[in-house]
C-alpha cells in the first residue's frame, strides 16, 4: 500500500497477490506440493524485510524494480504466502472430504481480512494526511522503520525455529 501510485496499481497489486496465494493455497492444501513450512515462514518473514527496505528507497525518490511494477513483486510474495497460509489450513485437522470446501470458505476468509486490512489503512492513512503534513519530512520513514523492525524479528523468531 505504501509503494502504489495510483489506485489502478492498487488493483492491480492486491489482484496479484490474491491470485497468487490463491495458487499455491490451492496446491498446497489439495497435496500437489508440499513445502517445508519453517523454510516458506522464514521467506515470508525475509519478504516483509525487503518490503520495508523498498518504501526506505521510495520515500527518498529512489526507484526499482519493485517500485516500478508492485504488482508483480506482489505476485511473487503471494505465492509464498499462499503456502503459509495453507500451513494454517492443514494444522485444522479436516477430514479429507471437507477440504475442498474447506479451501474456497477459507480463502473467501482470507480475501475479507485482507479487504478489511487494505481498506482501514487507506482510511487511517487518509485521516492522518492533516496531521503527518506537520511533521517533519523523516517522519514519513516510521512505516518502514516499524515494518522492517517487525519483519525482522518474526525472521530471526523463525531462524531459530530451525
Amino acid at each position: 500500500l505504501l509503494l502504489v501510485a495510483t489506485p489502478w496499481m492498487l488493483v492491480k497489486t492486491i489482484t496479484a497477490f490474491t491470485v497468487a496465494h490463491s495458487i499455491t493455497l490451492a496446491a498446497a492444501t489439495l497435496g500437489f506440493v508440499e513445502p517445508p513450512a519453517p523454510p516458506i515462514e522464514a521467506a515470508i518473514a525475509l519478504s516483509i524485510v525487503f518490503l520495508a527496505l523498498e518504501i526506505f528507497k521510495a520515500r527518498r525518490g529512489e526507484t526499482s524494480f519493485t517500485i516500478r511494477h508492485p504488482w508483480v513483486v506482489a505476485f511473487a510474495f503471494g505465492l509464498l504466502h499462499g503456502f503459509g497460509f495453507a500451513s494454517a489450513l492443514s494444522h485444522a485437522g479436516l477430514p479429507p472430504g471437507d477440504v475442498p470446501l474447506a479451501l474456497l470458505f477459507f480463502n473467501v476468509g482470507v480475501e475479507l481480512g485482507q479487504l478489511a486490512f487494505v481498506a482501514a489503512v487507506l482510511l487511517l492513512m487518509r485521516a492522518s494526511r492533516a496531521f503527518l503534513k506537520r511533521l517533519p519530512p523523516r517522519a514519513g520513514l516510521l512505516p518502514a522503520y516499524v515494518i522492517g523492525t517487525l519483519g525482522a524479528f518474526w525472521l530471526l523468531q523463525r531462524l531459530a525455529s530451525f
